[in-house]
């Protein structure tokens, strides 16, 4: 995300800490865990990860525990990020206030993009800026489009207000943008975020067993329908 984009300003402000106080820090285990499972899956172990968009930092202070040896890095464009970098820094991660596309860096092994592409004012650019920065890629994207969040088009407003997503993905959209830019789809797969993710609202609770029935029937199908997941890809550059 460049700094200078209308879109960056609410990050660059005190508007996002505001409404995201914690900045979401609850579920970075949980990301961290499905950053984790995939790499292990696929038998990746990195010298060196960068993540873009690190937020709280919290997501590179977990993967540090099975990548003890890895030069860790984080970038953030939000000043107020860094209130939240001490435990980590202190582990010996580095972790900037800056723009990453426009920062000259060694090429990485692994560049994780979580939670980052909804936001942005042109993910095309971003994509097209990262690629070839790192040998591997892990993004994390919320599925926010679906049969139900059209028809009721609020929880699309939700989360355009409170946490800044701008674009709205099915897992086939979400690939097929990542393709466009050029990336190869190693792996992807759906998170179970509707089930298990940390910040469950009732709503979503009482949402778990439809979309239980929806998932036994056609897990594509019942995500597009109702919704709650979020999918994790690994990727390269093609």
């Amino acid at each position: 995300m460049s700094d200078s984009s209308p879109i960056a300003a609410r990050y660059l402000g005190a508007d996002y800490l505001r409404q995201n106080p914690s900045w979401d820090s609850e579920d970075s285990p949980w990301k961290a865990e499905k950053v984790r499972q995939l790499l292990q899956d696929h038998g990746l172990r990195p010298r060196s990860i960068v993540d873009v968009g690190c937020g709280a930092g919290i997501v590179l202070t977990e993967l540090q525990r099975s990548h003890p040896a890895a030069r860790i890095c984080g970038y953030d464009i939000a000043p107020d990020a860094e209130r939240f970098w001490e435990s980590a820094r202190a582990r010996g991660i580095e972790l900037v206030v800056g723009d990453f596309t426009t920062t000259a860096t060694p090429t990485f092994d692994l560049l994780l993009a979580l939670d980052v592409l909804e936001h942005l004012q042109d993910p095309f650019a971003f994509l097209e800026s990262i690629r070839g920065r790192a040998t591997h890629y892990v993004f994390h994207i919320p599925l926010d489009l679906s049969a139900s969040s059209v028809l009721r088009e609020t929880p699309l407003l939700r989360v355009r207000r409170k946490v800044g997503h701008i674009h709205y993905f099915t897992r086939g959209l979400a690939l097929a943008l990542l393709e466009d830019c050029g990336y190869h789809v190693v792996a992807s797969r759906y998170t179970g975020a509707a089930f298990n993710a940390p910040q469950l609202g009732w709503k979503a609770r009482i949402l778990r067993f439809p979309r239980r029935l929806a998932y036994m029937v056609n897990r594509d199908w019942g995500a597009r329908l109702l919704g709650g997941e979020t999918l994790v890809v690994l990727a390269t550059v093609a």
